[in-house]
């Protein structure tokens, strides 16, 4: 079994998405034969951002995990965690790519409690 199941686990699904998102990205900019910048255009700008957010946030909610399973080792909790950042980020995502705030707004939410939360905790277990 592997020592850090959860974060092994969020890595492989965050890495897929990535690819997802790079490649949305990278597809748009084929069909405007465009190398760089967004060309005024909303569709690719929307992947763009979609694609950026996910790269700022991704890797610190997996590092939050990682912080997590040193602490708890396995406890279920860190599982529903996990699952937590991913529907944010599967949410935010779609909303981007949509222009749906109703998606963005939650996710958000979402992920900034589920942080919070995790934070405040790893403090008061470090000290």
């Amino acid at each position: 079994m592997l020592p850090i199941p959860v974060t092994v686990c969020l890595t492989g699904i965050f890495a897929l998405m990535l690819v997802a998102l790079s490649l949305n990205v990278s597809l748009r900019r084929r069909d405007l034969k465009l190398a760089l910048g967004d060309g005024g255009d909303m569709v690719l700008l929307r992947r763009i951002r979609a694609h950026g957010n996910f790269a700022e946030n991704a890797p610190f909610c997996i590092l939050v995990i990682l912080a997590l399973e040193a602490v708890l080792a396995t406890s279920g909790i860190i599982w529903l965690i996990a699952a937590a950042f991913v529907v944010a980020r599967i949410l935010h995502a779609w909303g981007t790519l949509t222009g749906t705030l109703a998606l963005i707004a939650p996710a958000m939410v979402i992920q900034h409690v589920v942080l919070g939360c995790a934070a405040i905790w790893l403090l008061i277990q470090s000290v």
